[in-house]
């Protein structure tokens, strides 16, 4: 094998790898059940994969293998976890 096709081959395979390690809503709600400030948040779950900001409040949202998670957050505070699951399969 050419070492291009040897590149091609071992990226895609790591990128199937990382895929299939995602966690699904169920797995993140759970690491972060006792979770009550973003500190806490971001250790239990990394950074968020998008942020959004109105004033003081905040939505972290966390992309899972069958949906996402979202936690709202004002201030300092974990107020709300909610997930929404997709139904592609």
């Amino acid at each position: 094998m050419k070492p291009k096709r040897i590149l091609i081959l071992a990226a895609l395979l790591a990128g199937l790898a990382l895929g299939a390690c995602e966690d699904s809503t169920h797995d993140l709600l759970s690491k972060a059940e006792a979770v009550s400030t973003k500190a806490e948040l971001e250790k239990a779950l990394g950074p968020p994969d998008i942020v959004a900001k109105v004033g003081p409040l905040e939505t972290w949202t966390y992309k899972a293998s069958n949906g996402e998670v979202s936690f709202f957050i004002t201030g300092d505070a974990v107020t709300l976890k909610a997930a929404s699951t997709s139904s592609k399969k």
